[in-house]
């Protein structure tokens, strides 16, 4: 149907096609031409409307809805009794350290050729180092920042950090970098924390400055300028394009950086860009594309507005805020930890059975769940979500349930399979909307997916980009 399922009819029976270790590398964002960016859009909308049954399932409805039905038969008999391990490097093409991809049995056409499209029209996640060096002496500690800049701050926030240059990216700007910041936040209490992380960092500067005065210079140091405040997706916030008062400075040139900025946040950001004459450039790492208001927030380019099939309803987006990279490393492991899903959606069953009009409840955090046998889970469950916990259960029901784990572990590492499609369209639609406004946008994975999963950073200029990005993809730029 699509041009890109051909490459996928030359193959070798699978049982004897090898590949590398390496999962299949994407497309890289950086470079693409307009008509290229153009034409990755429409092969996405395609793409993503043919799998829409996969991506809008909850995988807690596996039993209720018999999602593992809804799969094509060939699908289920090649999938079928795959363990967690197998599933990682046969499926999700990601093997373990020196394993070689030989698949056990011949698999259908339109898997290979699903498990092909996925890999090889997402934005490669892969930046251009692959272990970070900063944490080859310590796991918990990077070396390029000092002790200071490491407090309060966890070694995925360090990484961040340190290669981009939440709080603490404000302190580091400001109080590492000698810039002028200005933070927003819209919960006082964590502006108020902050306020407080930054003296504590001053003070902590300043004694190191009185051991080794060559180490810190005082006179380029100022501390961040924390505003509480919401950002509107759509209203310009006059706070936000104050410009800071520089001394000796007559005119002010901005840098709008948001690291995870949640949902609109991000959107917000896009659009201060595009209408402030003082920000000339934004630095802007996305999340929680679940939390985008719709309409508004996506699409914001006219192109993939005009494109059938651009739209993202909610559980699209919010699949693809899942780590790909972290799962596959869980299957690798095959720890008892995997059999939550499947224990969740056999809780749903007993709440269906219950409560009919009770759908999708929000249960907390149980415990420990691989040490609990599937009934007290579900005992658990029930009281959480306001049911007698103490209700009489089909235990044979439910452990047929729990005999099928490995299929909805399959039928969960499909939808994830597809994930990197949806923020890969979302993030070309911000691509394509900055084009459209004049200015110049570039798309780089500059953390390591492992430790940061949402690593692709977007940035945009006003002028010609040059040879930026040379340095940016490096590791010790």
């Amino acid at each position: 149907m699509f041009s890109w399922y051909r490459s996928c009819v030359s193959l070798p029976p699978p049982s004897l096609h090898r590949q590398s270790r390496h999962r299949m590398p994407g497309v890289s964002a950086h470079g693409l031409s307009r008509e290229e960016r153009r034409q990755l859009a429409v092969d996405l909308t395609r793409v993503l409307a043919l799998y829409r049954s996969i991506l809008d399932a909850y995988i807690i409805e596996f039993f209720t809805d018999s999602l593992w039905g809804t799969l094509p038969h060939s699908w289920q008999e090649a999938l079928d009794g795959l363990n967690p391990p197998q599933l990682a490097t046969l499926l999700l093409g990601m093997p373990r350290e020196g394993e070689e991809i030989r698949y056990r049995s011949v698999w259908p056409l339109t898997l290979l050729a699903l498990k092909s499209t996925a890999c090889a029209l997402a934005f490669t996640r892969t930046p251009r180092f692959h272990t970070p060096s900063e944490f080859l002496e310590n796991p918990s500690q990077s070396s390029r920042l000092t002790a200071p800049f490491r407090k309060h701050v966890k070694p995925k926030k360090q990484h961040e950090i340190r290669r981009l240059g939440e709080g603490h990216l404000s302190r580091f700007m400001s109080l590492g970098l000698g810039l002028m910041v200005k933070s927003l936040e819209g919960n006082q209490r964590l502006v108020k924390r902050a306020q407080r992380l930054d003296q504590e960092l001053m003070q902590a500067l300043d004694k190191m400055e009185k051991r080794n005065p060559k180490v810190v210079q005082s006179s380029t140091r100022h501390r961040p300028h924390h505003v509480v405040q919401w950002v509107s997706p759509t209203t310009l916030c006059e706070e936000l394009l104050l410009p800071l008062e520089i001394p000796g400075q007559s005119s002010t040139r901005l840098l709008l950086t948001g690291l995870h900025a949640c949902g609109d946040l991000s959107v917000a950001l896009l659009r201060h860009f595009c209408c402030c004459p003082e920000v000339v450039a934004l630095a802007s790492v996305g999340c929680c594309y679940m939390k985008l208001s719709d309409p508004g927030s996506y699409p914001l380019s006219q192109w993939i507005a005009g494109l059938p099939g651009h739209e993202l309803p909610y559980r699209l987006r919010e699949g693809a805020c899942h780590a790909l990279e972290d799962y596959a490393e869980r299957l690798q492991k095959a720890g008892p930890d995997l059999q939550t899903h499947c224990f969740r959606a056999a809780l749903e069953t007993v709440i269906r059975q219950v409560c009919p009009e009770l759908r999708r409840p929000g249960v907390q955090g149980i415990p420990r769940v691989h040490e609990l046998k599937i009934e007290e889970y579900v005992q658990q469950g029930l009281q959480r979500v306001g049911l007698d916990p103490q209700l009489p259960l089909d235990l044979a029901a439910l452990q047929a349930h729990q005999a099928q784990e490995n299929r909805v572990v399959a039928f969960f590492s499909l939808a994830l399979l597809l994930a990197p499609l949806v923020e890969t369209l979302i993030l070309l639609d911000r691509m394509l909307y900055l084009q459209e406004q004049g200015f110049y946008a570039e798309l780089l994975p500059i953390f390591s997916p492992e430790l940061s999963p949402r690593n692709l950073v977007l940035v945009a200029t006003k002028t010609p980009l040059g040879q930026a990005f040379s340095t940016l993809e490096t590791e010790d730029s």
